[in-house]
């Protein structure tokens, strides 16, 4: 089964067939009817259209449908497709158009005759059955599409070339049938690979939770699994690990990871009474935590829950391949119809069967199974090249109308961790070396992301630390050592207030313009006297501007949104001259201001990289995911950047514009020749002796398919 059907904290809205009530209405994909969900949208194998379906009562039947995906999974598609190649390559080469075209005729054998009958059932069978089942259910949902014309076509071309076959009335099409099985199935084996399951996200979600937990229940401690948690248990959570539901500290202290969830680059210190949210993950101390929310109550379930309502709300965005062979479908058995009646009137039965064969093999989406997918395998090919991977053929296509994006800032503008950004002694008497010195020496042992960042740039500067002992953490606000005979201190303003220190009134304006800037200000403090303190910043990619400036010569605004402060954000906003800013948003208010931009009129491409941002990114128009962030919002984004590069979004949407323009030029050969030949294989002007055979007809829908494939080739030539 697909990850939606096995998600067990997911089977709400989505989920495999047997999780629906005898007689409710569900919506199922034509191709791969184990995909199915309540509300109505598109398959997350393939990106076709759901269709409507009523539960049958009968259990047998639940498990059949059930077990379908056996041989709709992409390598089935890969296999079948590669096999009809194979089996197609002898059929050609003892068909009629061999001898017609190079003058070649393949050596005789006894029963060589048969051949292409023997061949021809195979493939229609192995390979061609798939879309005759997935023409039933569209007709039985009343909603003919592409199946229906791919099986309409190539039941008619099997059963008149057996005809032939056994009656001797003519020339048969078993090399039209196969070569078009072949093209339809790796037509379909492109899309599957184009467009990932929609329910990744929610998978992803579900990893952040721990497997069990450890309880105390009864003045024991026990282990048990995270869904027998319930509300007011007492949960302890060791250092590192993964805090497994919503609560509300009791005793211990200790920083936590909230990134995943918040979007803030720095741990949170957590003390008696503060809030702790499920799937964040503690550092070095020990918490013990009362549980307010468990299982589907959590702020974790709450995310998923926004995830999946921004996949269903998504507009229903019907492929333009699917639209064409819709209407080619009524112009086909309309026109194949009432030619076969007025043919069956003035000839005869043979002459009326040829006519309506030549119409619905001219009319057979050959070219129009291409059109799309060779155009999207190309491009996503491309992609790859120029550093972005495509996970959704549906959203490439919908970056060109993109006149909005908007960046998470955390780990996507900036590169969610700290860099030093200034030096300050106090007075004359000690040098920006010597503070670096002292605070790197202390913080050398520490695990803390501003330890880090201090020590990393003394050691990029070359400084030789010194050596300290008696190192120790002082919980949320930094820590101490000595060095010496001294005792240094390296911390937050608290440690300053603490001590009761007073600061100089220049030093003291610098650290609260830094600290407005939004910039993180250490404090080093040696023998309790304050001798400098050190400014860091989430460092600014260095593609970020220009990023923000290619894309305003674009046309296109952009915004900010991050959970950081005010000033924070209004400094990187201002940095990067974008257009505006949001901030202080938690999780489910950045998939609102999507919403908000949108309801402006925008059509929003959301950029990020956490888990806070997966609701934004599927809500969004085109979600795009920094590829160095969490699965999550991979799993969430139509678009991944594998190089961290904001400037690969410029390309995206020129990489759009051209596919799409292919795109269109494609579907308006593959479908617009038929204007013309349609009625020539109808026979209007056979009384001017003007008639096309059905192999002719094969001959033109072949030579489409070649100016269709060509076309999309020179995509490959074209410079993004």
């Amino acid at each position: 089964m697909s990850d939606c059907c096995d998600d067990k904290r997911n089977k709400e809205n989505i989920g495999s067939v047997e999780t629906f009530k005898e007689g409710s209405v569900f919506y199922t994909c034509p191709m791969h009817p184990e995909v199915a969900q309540k509300i109505q949208g598109m398959c997350g194998e393939c990106g076709m259209s759901l269709v409507p379906k009523k539960e049958n009562k009968h259990k047998k039947n639940k498990e059949h449908i059930a077990d379908k995906h056996e041989g709709h999974s992409t390598k089935a598609f890969k296999n079948k497709a590669w096999a009809s190649l194979v089996l197609s390559v002898p059929i050609v080469l003892y068909s009629d158009i061999m001898d017609v075209l190079f003058g070649y005729q393949a050596p005789v054998f006894r029963g060589s005759e048969f051949l292409p009958f023997v061949l021809g059932t195979f493939i229609f069978f192995y390979g061609g059955w798939i879309f005759i089942a997935s023409s039933y259910r569209e007709l039985r949902a009343k909603l003919p599409g592409m199946m229906t014309l791919i099986a309409l076509a190539i039941s008619v071309a099997y059963f008149y070339s057996t005809y032939t076959v056994f009656f001797d009335a003519g020339p048969d099409l078993f090399w039209e049938l196969s070569t078009l099985i072949t093209i339809m199935l790796f037509g379909h084996w492109f899309e599957m690979r184009a467009v990932s399951g929609a329910q990744g996200a929610l998978k992803e979600l579900s990893k952040l939770l721990p497997d069990k937990a450890e309880v105390l229940r009864e003045g024991k401690t026990i282990t048990v699994s995270v869904s027998e948690i319930k509300e007011n248990d007492i949960i302890i959570v060791k250092p590192g690990g993964k805090i497994p539901t919503d609560g509300i500290v009791l005793e211990g202290s200790s920083e936590v990871n909230e990134s995943i969830v918040t979007g803030e680059s720095k741990p949170v210190f957590k003390n008696k009474d503060d809030e702790v949210i499920a799937g964040t993950i503690n550092g070095d101390g020990s918490l013990t935590i009362h549980t307010t929310n468990a299982g589907e109550e959590t702020f974790l379930a709450g995310i998923m829950r926004l995830v999946a309502e921004a996949q269903a709300s998504k507009s229903r965005l019907q492929m333009l391949s699917d639209r064409a062979a819709y209407y080619l479908t009524i112009i086909a058995v309309t026109v194949g119809g009432l030619t076969f009646g007025v043919w069956l009137s003035i000839s005869s039965p043979d002459v009326a069967v040829t006519r309506m064969v030549a119409v619905l093999v001219i009319a057979c989406p050959h070219a129009l199974g291409l059109a799309i997918p060779l155009v999207a395998s190309i491009s996503i090919t491309k992609a790859a090249g120029a550093g972005f991977i495509v996970k959704q053929r549906i959203a490439l296509e919908s970056a060109r109308n993109i006149d909005m994006v908007l960046f998470d800032k955390t780990g996507t503008l900036t590169k969610g961790e700290f860099g030093v950004d200034a030096v300050m002694p106090v007075g004359g008497n000690i040098s920006k070396e010597e503070v670096l010195k002292l605070a790197a020496s202390v913080n050398k042992f520490s695990e803390h992301p501003i330890a880090y960042a201090i020590a990393g740039e003394a050691e990029k500067k070359g400084i030789v630390l010194e050596k300290v002992k008696d190192f120790e953490r002082i919980p949320g606000k930094g820590a101490k050592a000595r060095i010496g005979e001294s005792k240094v201190v390296v911390g937050s303003a608290t440690i300053v207030e603490d001590l009761s220190l007073k600061q100089d009134k220049d030093f003291n304006r610098q650290t609260n313009e830094f600290s407005h800037q939004g910039k993180t200000v250490v404090y080093v403090i040696k023998d309790e006297k304050l001798i400098g303190a050190i400014a860091l910043l989430d460092i600014i990619r260095e593609q970020s501007r220009e990023a923000i400036n290619a894309l305003h010569g674009m046309g296109i605004k952009t915004a900010m949104v991050t959970g950081d402060s005010e000033d924070v954000a209004k400094w990187v906003a201002e940095e990067l001259g974008m257009d505006e800013y949001f901030a202080k948003v938690l999780p489910e208010q950045k998939s609102n201001r999507v919403k908000e931009l949108q309801k402006r009129g925008f059509k929003v491409a959301m950029v990020g990289d956490g888990v806070n941002d997966a609701p934004a990114l599927t809500q969004a128009d085109l979600g795009i995911a920094i590829g160095a962030g969490t699965n999550v919002a991979i799993e969430s984004a139509g678009i991944i950047l594998v190089r961290n590069n904001p400037q690969d979004i410029v390309g995206i949407i020129r990489l759009s514009r051209m596919s799409y323009r292919k795109m269109i030029q494609n579907l308006f050969w593959a479908t617009g020749y038929n204007v013309l030949a349609i009625p020539l294989a109808a026979g209007v002007l056979a009384s001017k002796g003007i008639l096309l055979q059905p192999a002719v007809a094969a001959i033109f829908m072949s030579a489409s398919t070649v100016i269709v494939a060509t076309n999309a080739m020179l995509l490959k030539k074209s410079k993004i």
